[in-house]
């Protein structure tokens, strides 16, 4: 019995895909970065929960949470939570349109997941220096 992969042919095989063989397109990162940031937006939730609890539960309770938002990881957090909203978002429109049966051709696509990247970095930048200029810290 001959073993699986040899014989005559066995080098004409195609092979498996990997990112050896295709690199990273920018709808390949998309896609990843799409489901990535639904990910995030679920840990993300559970600190807005725990806000929205705190708030419902006391001036103390509150304080302290918002306290830690207010430190530099709590920054960077809420800060990373905003672009994972918002690129999600984008990325939502996006399949929207596709869903439309518009936007296949590759240039439009690639024109596309570019623009969602810049403009979500853009609005989460606005919003932040919103942020921070409405509480003096600009």
């Amino acid at each position: 019995m001959a073993k699986a992969g040899s014989g005559p042919n066995a080098d004409d095989r195609p092979l498996s895909p990997h990112l050896q063989i295709y690199s990273p397109l920018i709808n390949m990162v998309m896609s990843i970065l799409h489901r990535i940031t639904g990910a995030a937006l679920y840990f993300g939730t559970i600190i807005l929960v725990a806000w929205l609890v705190a708030a419902a539960t006391g001036r103390g309770n509150y304080d302290m949470v918002t306290g830690l938002m207010q430190t530099i990881p709590g920054l960077v957090v809420m800060g990373g939570y905003t672009w994972a909203l918002v690129h999600h978002a984008l990325g939502g429109i996006r399949h929207l349109i596709w869903d439309t049966g518009r936007g296949f051709a590759i240039g439009i696509v690639n024109t596309m997941s570019w623009l969602s990247i810049l403009c979500s970095l853009a609005i989460t930048g606005g919003i932040w220096f919103y942020i921070l200029k409405l509480r003096g810290l600009l």
